[in-house]
């Protein structure tokens, strides 16, 4: 039998509340899965955009879960920002800590969704500032690149290759050039670190 695919209102409603389970295991375990990530107000005031962020934690591994759905933010040029079109907002998408994440050493992004109308080759930084804005060269901050993903297609994973220090900012960068407001995709971004 087929399976019906899971509309995205369904899949973004469902990740609003965590499972019961999810509840009574952190309880269980003294681990507070319910402090996400915070991104910045160049991402979440996009219009249509949808960040959620969740961890988990299995004895000694922190898994740290972003899913974003990118309509309404904006690539210009290769190297580029991606965040809410002609805003001075910050623009990461949350910060690495080791006491929330803990060391990571390994990730990857799935794409859900593939993106349309802006540039569909996103690539992952993290940087020590916080203050990177949209069409921002992100080399301008102190910058790392964490995958240089060339295109998202629908189902493909891409792996980190390089991992962010505690305390950067992650940010989500156009690889080639193109102007334009994305009006789909959705990445799920998980990283896995070591907990203290």
């Amino acid at each position: 039998m087929a399976l019906t695919p899971v509309s995205k209102l369904a899949l973004e409603s469902a990740l609003t509340e965590p499972s019961a389970y999810t509840e009574i295991k952190a309880i269980l375990e003294g681990t507070d899965h319910t402090t996400p990530l915070t991104a910045g107000t160049g991402i979440t005031t996009g219009s249509g955009t949808v960040y959620k962020s969740w961890k988990d934690q299995d004895g000694g591994v922190i898994k740290t879960t972003i899913y974003i759905d990118i309509d309404g933010l904006r690539s210009t040029a290769g190297g580029d920002i991606i965040g809410l079109d002609n805003t001075a907002l910050a623009c990461h998408i949350g910060q690495i800590t080791t006491a929330l994440n803990g060391v990571i050493f390994a990730g990857t992004i799935t794409c859900f969704e593939a993106p349309t109308t802006g540039d569909p080759d996103i690539d992952l930084y993290s940087a020590t500032e916080a203050t990177g804005v949209e069409d921002a060269a992100i080399t301008t901050l102190a910058e790392t690149q964490l995958v240089n993903a060339g295109d998202h297609t629908l189902g493909s994973v891409k792996y980190l290759t390089a991992f962010p220090a505690a305390n950067e900012y992650l940010y989500l960068v156009s690889g080639t050039t193109t102007n334009g407001i994305f009006e789909e995709g959705i990445l799920f971004i998980e990283l896995y670190g070591t907990a203290s």
